[in-house]
């Protein structure tokens, strides 16, 4: 079975290398949901889809974080844990797709790398949010190597 389209609004599990471990000297980031906010497609190579991906986490934001809590009827619609979580605007991982770091999500064969779509209205909010962060410089490229 072939591997999803990256569309925007698909939230995967992918290995997300946070800001803060970067700075660490990680390179290696751990597996967890994560929502891609946009698939990019250069005119030049329209074979290379860059893909960024905004992270999902149980932690509540800190001050220096902007994030958007996930309501629980969308966690459970993509069936993760019951626990409170965000996902995180301030920050993001991007990648040529697939890339290595796509992992397959829990319950799913080996192609199953995604959990679902996000509702339309819901990541409308969190794309446009994440474009006037980004935008007026709030939010930053995690860098990665592949």
């Amino acid at each position: 079975m072939p591997l999803p389209a990256p569309i925007p609004g698909l939230v995967i599990r992918y290995g997300y290398l946070w800001h803060s471990d970067h700075l660490a000297g990680h390179e290696e980031g751990k597996d967890r949901p994560c929502a891609i906010i946009a698939a990019l497609c250069p005119a030049d190579d329209p074979g290379e889809t860059r893909v960024l991906v905004l992270p999902v986490t149980h932690s509540p934001p800190s001050q220096s974080t902007v994030a958007v809590e996930i309501p629980a009827r969308v966690k459970e619609r993509l069936k993760l844990d019951d626990a409170r979580s965000w996902v995180v605007l301030s920050e993001w991982n991007e990648f040529t797709w697939p890339g290595p770091d796509v992992r397959r999500a829990p319950g799913g064969d080996e192609s199953s790398v995604a959990y679902g779509m996000l509702p339309p209205g819901f990541f409308a909010a969190i794309r446009d949010q994440f474009l006037a962060l980004a935008a007026e410089r709030r939010a930053r490229r995690v860098p990665r190597t592949e």
